[in-house]
């Protein structure tokens, strides 16, 4: 397994492995990447295309933002909080193979105004549940101002996350990308849901 996430971070000219527990809290969990993995699953999932602007919540060292743009030629954005770490994916960008089509904020994902140009929406239990309501209600605030058709990743989603994202109206699952076949084990948690807004 590391042996493809140096690999992939070399290619893309960045460096985005391990995990980072030093700004987490009750509200906001661990740094820990997304293995390539499973972003060259949902890459080739055909949901994410060129014409796509995905918002990567809690983005991190940027490792989905760099993925995404340099593998679909979507337009990316990462929300990251942490003043450190957004730091490091600036330091990526300096030097990132597909940088052109990156952007990264530094700004509390509740707080954040999602652009009426951003459609696909990305999350790998970046925080707490009641920050999710606040996100989630912002990306409603968003597509009422801007109807469009918008699609929500959630990868390794817990059962609190799923139970609440099904009690939201305008929310409807759209599919399942299955990536337990990857890692040993057989987890159930390894998978990506996606729900679309209506």
């Amino acid at each position: 397994m590391t042996n493809s996430e140096n690999t992939w971070d070399k290619l893309l000219q960045i460096r985005t492995t391990g995990r980072d527990d030093s700004g987490a809290d009750q509200y906001r969990y661990p740094y820990e990447p997304t293995p390539y993995s499973v972003l060259e699953r949902l890459a080739n999932s055909g949901l994410i295309r060129k014409k796509d602007v995905v918002l990567d919540y809690g983005c991190g060292k940027g490792r989905v933002d760099f993925f995404l743009s340099y593998q679909t030629k979507s337009n990316t954005i990462g929300i990251e909080y942490d003043e450190r770490i957004y730091r490091m994916a600036l330091e990526n960008r300096k030097t990132a193979v597909s940088k052109a089509r990156t952007e990264f904020v530094p700004v509390r994902a509740e707080e954040y105004d999602v652009p009426p140009e951003a459609n696909r929406f990305y999350f790998f239990n970046p925080f707490s549940i009641e920050l999710l309501r606040k996100v989630i209600a912002r990306i409603r605030e968003s597509y009422y101002g801007n109807p469009r058709e918008m699609l929500l990743f959630f990868y390794y989603p817990s059962e609190e996350y799923i139970s609440y994202l099904m009690t939201v109206d305008e929310l409807e699952f759209y599919d399942e990308i299955d990536c337990s076949d990857l890692f040993e084990g057989n987890e159930q948690r390894e998978r990506i849901i996606v729900f679309s807004i209506y």
